[in-house]
This record gives C-alpha cells, sequence and structure tokens, in this order.
C-alpha cells in the first residue's frame, strides 16, 4: 500500500516516535522493525552508519517494510552525505530506487539546495526523478502505474538543520514547497554554534536555537524533527510540540541492555 505510518502521523499532526538502524543485513533491520507496535518509522542511517547504499538499503528497507503483517514501519533513508555545491542526486535516486518511504539529506543549509533535493526525489512534472527500477513497485507492494502515481504524494521530504547557515535560513529552508520536514541534529548543530555535544541533553544556548527551529518550521506548515537517545527524553519533546522523534538506536539500546542486564545480574 502507498500510506504508510510516518505519513498518517503528519497528516493527523500526531506526534510520531521512530529508532536508528546503524548495521547492515536483514536482520538487524527486521529485529528493529520488529521490536515494538509503537515503532512508526526507521531512519536507515547510509551517512554514519554502516549500511551501504547498495545494495544494502534494498535489503534493509525490504525487511522493515515486510516486519509486520500489512506492512511495516517507515523506511527513510538518511543519505551519506551532501556539500555547498556537490550534487545528492544520485544518492537520493539509489535511496528512493530501493523502496525508501522518505529520504533524509544532511547539511541542508540553504533554500537552493533544499529546491535541488525536492527536485531530485519527485518524478516529473514536479521534479527530475528518473523511473526504471524494477524492484521499487514490489518494495511497496503495488504495480508500476500505482507507484508512479502514489510516488510524489507519499514519499517524505526531509532535510537536515545542523550548522550556522541553516539556522539563519531556517524559515526559507522549511519554506520550500515539497519539503515535509526540517529535521534537527543536535550534535553537529551543537558544535557548528561553537557549543559541545548533548550529553545527554543539549547545551541552554542550543536549547533556544532548537525551539527557534521547531516554531519557524511550524510557522510555514512544515514538520519537525528532532534526534533523541531515549524515551524520556522523546516524551518531553513530543509535549514540546516536535512531530518527528528518534527515541534510541541499534547500537544503543543494545549496548544499554546488555550493561543493565550484566549490572543487575552481577549486583552492580
Amino acid at each position: 500500500m502507498a500510506s504508510h505510518p510516518l505519513f498518517r502521523a503528519f497528516k493527523a499532526n500526531k506526534a510520531s516516535f521512530g529508532a536508528w538502524l546503524t548495521l547492515p543485513g536483514t536482520f538487524p533491520a527486521r529485529t528493529l522493525a520488529q521490536a515494538s507496535p509503537h515503532l512508526d518509522w526507521v531512519v536507515v542511517d547510509c551517512e554514519h552508519g554502516l549500511i551501504p547504499l547498495v545494495p544494502g538499503v534494498a535489503e534493509s528497507v525490504s525487511a522493515i517494510q515486510g516486519a509486520r503483517p500489512g506492512g511495516g514501519p517507515s523506511a527513510i533513508v538518511r543519505i551519506p552525505a551532501t556539500g555547498v555545491t556537490a550534487s545528492s542526486s544520485w544518492q537520493i535516486k539509489h535511496a528512493l530506487d530501493a523502496g525508501a518511504r522518505g529520504v533524509l539529506v544532511p547539511m541542508v543549509s540553504t533554500a537552493e539546495k533544499a529546491s535541488e533535493v525536492v527536485a531530485d526525489s519527485l518524478f516529473p512534472p514536479g521534479g527530475r526523478r528518473g523511473f526504471g527500477s524494477p524492484f521499487t513497485h514490489g518494495i511497496w507492494g503495488v504495480t508500476v502505474p500505482e507507484y508512479l502515481e502514489a510516488a510524489n504524494k507519499h514519499i517524505l521530504i526531509m532535510v537536515q538543520i545542523e550548522t550556522k547557515e541553516a539556522v539563519e535560513n531556517v524559515r526559507a529552508i522549511a519554506a520550500v514547497e515539497g519539503i515535509d520536514a526540517v529535521f534537527i541534529g543536535p550534535y553537529d548543530l551543537s558544535i557548528s554554534l561553537g557549543y559541545p555535544p548533548p550529553s545527554p541533553d543539549p547545551h541552554p544556548e542550543v536549547e533556544k536555537v532548537i525551539q527557534k527551529i521547531r516554531e519557524e518550521a511550524h510557522a510555514v506548515g512544515t514538520k519537525c524533527a528532532i534526534f533523541c537517545t531515549s524515551g524520556a527524553q522523546g516524551a518531553i519533546r513530543a509535549k514540546q510540540g516536535f512531530d518527528m522523534i528518534n527515541v534510541t538506536s541499534d547500537t544503543g539500546s543494545m549496548t544499554e541492555g546488555i550493561a543493565k542486564h550484566l549490572a543487575d545480574a552481577s549486583g552492580q
């Protein structure tokens, strides 16, 4: 089916919770996607994770979207990287041809770059994305004509706000037609503003910027997402009005779970 959990949460103006996938392979993706009925989406991280765009993303996306009867969480792919002048077109093409329900593009600092991201993510006449994959429609569980009809409507296009320049341009970036959400990367944002990274919470001055980004995005009708490292952080962000909230990662949960059980067993 073309619709998916994160798309529906955005339409319902409801906070949506997800998790980060950094490990390659079908089974890590499937295990994470099956971990909770409250999981709306999974970001497949090709920027700082170990998952290659080809063929790793297609394997992870297929495992995530087939994790539950009737469809799993929304699989969102974070492409490896972009620069001020570097083209992200080929990265977005690989991510979406792998069946992703959305794309997350890091280090977007201008409205011009955001417009390029939109163009690369949409089929004509809305954009310049090419068609040709024999696999994409099958991963979605639809026919080729159904995919071509639904893709531009149901694929979510998100860009990360994580530089000083992006903060200065955030309203213009968020207002670009076709951008569904701006995503706050609190670690790079903190560093770029001259503050230490969150430990676990951001510096108070960075927190002011985070709230400003949320307000600017909402002022132009665009969703605002943020990366958190725990459910407790995520609950606070939901109360503040963030729309899309990461609450954990595969490696983070694995490390925390093992450490807790060993501490309990050893009486530490």
